[in-house]
Order: structure tokens, then C-alpha cells, then sequence
């Protein structure tokens, strides 16, 4: 993580749910680095909770999202924005239960409720690009919607239905459609830690002939996307979290086999492309950056020379 300098902006406190994956972790940082305030409510038994930082600007409730809609304010303080990203069931299998992902709907919006107790005067919620199923074309905020996964499904209707509910309670609602965000603290099992992990271990990955159109973002930028986002974001509006940059995925495999292990190679078409494979995943940031000033700092290499750096000490 760079240094950073505050910048006074209009946000003091916030709330935050979902704070010890490699989004919400690299965003209290952030916030942080920017002078804000940061209230997480996380989940009382995860062993990730120590991985939020210690500061005078963090405090810590234990509140797992079956218990949101208790949650009152006895702090005494009120809050200027929420961000909800926590979220059951986000790989394999899980994807298609769908009674977690009701229940992620229904927790969704207990997260609006709770920011309406607080104080709060806007509402963040986190969605996904899986909301979008297959396209073969920039995605933006009225690209059309058709998800294949339960995942998807659940997110979409959340984004919809957290905002009639804001709208009832007199909030803000920003919907944030995240596409592929890598760095610090990113899960062992995604394809950049995988690929990383074995390299470093001398171990040959098996991948996919790689021909899928991504876009990678860095945590450190996404989660300066969303302080933006919470400071000058428009009220009603979905925005598209990418890097704006879009290349064929073995080129970033390449990339990170000449960053971390250039002796080890990879085996590419071993590993058959998945049902409903996604093959094109591109985001048009053009209305992000006009509304926020949001730019990437990270290209994907100097990203990954950054986790590298990371992770060596």
C-alpha cells in the first residue's frame, strides 16, 4: 500500500460491512489514509478479522449479517456514508444456492435500514459483473442485464431494491458493479493468488488456452474508486469498477509468470473453459471519472511488482 496524505474531503464516518476481504481492507486503509473515520461491522468468528488495522480512526462491532436488522446506534454518533459489501456465497457451488442468495437480498437491505439508524445519508452498495451475464461489449451502466448464476441474480435485485428502499427512507444509493479486483489479502483460490502461489513454489499451473477479454483492477485503486464514488458520487446511479483496460487473460498470466517466476512454465488449454464461461469482461469507466475524477495509478504489472514486493516481506 502507498503512502497516502488526507485530503479533507466531505466525508467523516463511515460504516462498512465486508471489511476483511481485499476490497473492504484496502478501503478502511484508504479511508484511513484520508482522515475518515471507519466503523466495521464484521463477523464475531472470522480468523480475518485481525487483518483489519489497528487505529485511533477504526473501530471494530461484531455483527454477523443474520444479525443487521437488530443492529441499533448506542454510539451516540451519526454517520455520513455506508458501504455495504459483505456477501455469502461468491465462488463455486455457492453461486447457485439460492436460498444464501435470498438471504444476501434480505441482508442487503437490513444494511440500508441500519444506515438510516445511523445517521447515514448514503448508501453504497457493492455489485458485480456477474449481473451482466454474457457481453461482448463495454459494459456500462445501461448495458443490459441477463445473469446466469444465482449470484448474479441476487446482486442485481439488490442493487434495484436497495434503492427503492433508499429512496423511501430518504437516502442516497450508489450501485458499484465490480468487475476483477486483485492485490493484498486477495483470496487464496482466485486465479491471480492461485497463479501466484504456485510460481513462487515452483509448481507448473494448468490454466485455460486464455483467450478471455479481461479487466483487472488493483484493490488500492478500487478502493479509491469508492471513496470517490462516496464523496462526489451521483445519487441513482450504477457505475462500472474496472480499470477501463481490457486484454486477452493469458497475457496477464504471462505477466505474472515474468514477475514472480519466469522459470516455471505454464500449460495452457489443459483446463477447459467453464460452463457459461465468461469471455469478454471490460469496463467503460468514462462516466466514473467525469463524475469523481476517478484514474487508475496501477497498471496490471506495476500491480503485480507491488503484491510481489508485498508478499516478499
Amino acid at each position: 500500500m502507498s503512502d497516502c496524505v488526507g485530503n479533507g474531503g466531505s466525508m467523516k464516518r463511515v460504516i462498512l460491512t465486508g471489511g476483511t476481504g481485499a476490497i473492504g481492507l484496502a478501503l478502511i486503509q484508504e479511508l484511513i489514509c484520508n482522515g475518515i473515520e471507519v466503523l466495521v461491522l464484521c463477523r464475531s468468528n472470522s480468523p480475518r478479522n485481525v487483518k483489519i488495522p489497528k487505529h485511533t480512526l477504526v473501530t471494530k462491532v461484531f455483527c454477523d449479517l443474520e444479525q443487521l436488522h437488530t443492529l441499533q446506534n448506542d454510539t451516540g454518533t451519526e454517520y455520513d456514508v455506508f458501504y455495504h459489501l459483505a456477501w455469502d456465497g461468491t465462488f463455486g457451488a455457492t453461486r447457485n444456492d439460492m436460498e444464501l442468495q435470498i438471504n444476501n437480498i434480505r441482508f442487503a437491505l437490513d444494511a440500508v435500514h441500519v444506515a438510516e439508524r445511523f445517521g447515514c445519508k448514503s448508501f453504497i452498495g457493492i455489485g458485480s459483473q456477474a449481473e451482466y451475464g454474457p457481453v461482448n461489449t463495454k459494459l456500462t451502466a445501461s448495458t443490459p442485464t441477463f445473469p446466469v448464476n444465482g449470484y448474479g441474480m441476487a446482486k442485481l435485485c439488490a442493487g434495484q431494491m436497495t434503492r427503492m428502499e433508499a429512496i423511501r427512507l430518504g437516502l442516497r444509493q450508489i450501485w458499484v458493479r465490480v468487475l476483477s479486483v486483485y492485490g493484498p489479502n486477495d483470496g487464496e483460490n482466485t486465479l491471480v493468488m492461485s497463479l501466484v502461489n504456485k510460481l513462487r513454489n515452483g509448481i507448473i499451473p494448468d490454466c485455460t488456452l486464455g483467450e478471455q477479454i479481461w479487466d483487472y483492477l488493483y484493490s488500492e485503486d478500487a478502493a479509491i474508486a469508492l471513496r470517490l464514488i462516496g464523496e462526489k458520487g451521483v445519487d441513482g446511479k450504477v457505475y462500472v469498477l474496472g480499470s477501463g483496460t481490457a486484454k486477452p487473460l493469458k497475457d496477464y498470466i504471462l505477466q505474472i509468470q515474468e514477475e514472480i517466476n519466469p522459470n516455471v512454465d505454464i500449460r495452457f488449454g489443459t483446463i477447459p473453459y467453464a460452463e457459461n464461461q465468461i469471455m469478454y469482461l471490460h469496463a467503460d469507466i468514462s462516466e466514473l471519472t467525469a463524475d469523481t475524477g476517478f484514474m487508475p495509478k496501477y497498471d496490471f504489472s506495476k500491480g503485480i511488482g507491488e503484491l510481489k514486493k508485498l508478499l516478499l516481506n
